[in-house]
């Protein structure tokens, strides 16, 4: 454990500060996300459009969230995190505050979908890498709790926002919330900063990296990254599927607006509990990779929503068994935004960590596209929706086989390679 361990000890003065800060700004930009199902069924009466069509508008945020997460990671090396988060806040609320008054739906690709994707991915990318570089020793954790809070954010906008559309209309919504969401990324990004250079340069605590610092160049070009890729991508579309679908998924189940659990809508209070767990599971599997190996979490996590995603689809039709099961999946998924970036840092260092973790963020891209749109086509196709949740399940089961038969070894001889690498002297001048 040594390096990093020794070097943090005592941990350096303001890092849970800055934890603390990153939090809150991953909390303020969860909504545009996990809560766009809310905005679904009210959307696509007014603007008068298919869902497959309507659908697009979360696979284009995907993609401008994710997928330029090699150009969110190349700002997020090259400028400050805390003007790089203020940036992508205020990019996030006046997208909102545009898409109160959008009546066409291509503009709502570009309000909602670009502009939004864009700031969320920019906060995204800068937070993770800043705790990535703070917490060397406890990156699993220091990650998962910032992942976590990303996922348990919109637990304090779901009834807040639900309550404003049934009430005042989605556009008032949008416009309110887009406003909050902006000022808190601008008041959390004015303590934000970079950590001291012996930190940012210290290998993870497990010694992986063998002290070596890839550039994405460097990266790119390994069979490891292109199966975290793979793998991030699998699962990713069974969390991004029951996000944008919930409301129409559940609708066919018979849970509708009128649908009460303990006196609630069934469908905001599932919307409430993924978040708990969507949350606390980021901090959690982030914790137990630290201990159990980032492999062996996988494993687990990935094995787990796959059943969840089968019970849901078996017994999603009791309004109770809905709720819950719908916690169950996004505890098994919500993870990945820890444990794939604590080991793709853990693999390939540090220094270049945020231009990397950009191009691992693309997978989620893939995977928004996969959830969204093409789940929505494939449901309309078949006209019902056990053919998408069988597939789903099985990509989870097939990236739970991967870590722990294909990417355990591979990162094992990536990590002797590099510390053979790095025991070799270096030719002398002249």
């Amino acid at each position: 454990m040594g390096t990093a361990r020794k070097l943090l000890e005592p941990a350096p003065p303001g890092r849970m500060w800055q934890l603390f800060l990153g939090m809150a700004a991953m909390m303020a930009i969860s909504s545009p996300q996990y809560v766009w199902t809310l905005f679904v069924i009210p959307m696509k009466s007014d603007l008068k459009v298919s869902l497959a069509a309507l659908q697009t508008t979360i696979a284009i945020f995907g993609f401008c969230q994710a997928g330029l997460g090699p150009i969110h990671g190349y700002f997020a090396t090259r400028i400050r995190p805390n003007r790089l988060v203020a940036v992508g806040g205020v990019l996030i609320g006046l997208s909102w505050i545009s898409s109160s008054f959008i009546t066409d739906l291509a503009l709502m690709y570009l309000t909602y979908g670009v502009a939004s994707g864009v700031g969320v991915g920019l906060v995204f990318v800068a937070v993770v890498d800043l705790m990535a570089k703070w917490f060397p020793d406890r990156r699993g954790f220091a990650v998962g709790m910032a992942a976590g809070s990303y996922g348990f954010g919109a637990i304090l906008t779901t009834f807040p926002i639900d309550a404003a559309i049934k009430a005042h209309g989605f556009r008032y919504a949008l416009m309110v919330y887009g406003a909050v969401i902006g000022a808190v990324c601008i008041a959390a990004a004015v303590g934000m900063k970079k950590p001291p250079g012996e930190i940012l340069l210290a290998p993870a605590a497990d010694g992986s990296a063998g002290g070596r610092h890839y550039t994405p160049t460097q990266m790119l070009k390994t069979p490891s990254f292109w199966l975290l890729f793979a793998m991030m991508t699998m699962v990713g579309v069974g969390g991004l599927m029951v996000i944008s679908q919930m409301a129409v998924f559940g609708k066919s189940f018979g849970i509708g607006p009128t649908t009460l659990v303990l006196g609630m809508g069934a469908l905001p209070l599932a919307l409430t509990l993924d978040r708990i767990a969507n949350g606390a599971t980021r901090p959690l599997f982030g914790w137990l990779s630290d201990r159990i190996g980032r492999e062996n979490a996988m494993a687990i996590a990935f094995t787990l929503e796959a059943a969840s995603i089968l019970l849901l689809l078996a017994f999603g039709s009791n309004p109770v068994l809905f709720v819950v099961l719908s916690g169950v999946v996004f505890f098994g998924w919500g993870e990945i935004f820890s444990l794939f970036p604590a080991a793709l840092t853990d693999m390939f260092g540090a220094r270049h960590s945020a231009d990397n973790f950009g191009f691992l963020f693309a997978s989620i891209a893939v995977s928004s596209i996969l959830g969204g749109p093409l789940a929505a086509f494939a449901y309309e196709q078949a006209g019902s929706w056990p053919p998408v949740f069988v597939i789903v399940a099985l990509l989870d089961l097939t990236a739970a086989a991967l870590a722990l038969w294909v990417l355990k070894s591979l990162r094992r001889r990536q990590s002797e390679g590099d510390a053979l690498l790095a025991a070799v002297p270096s030719p002398a001048p002249g």
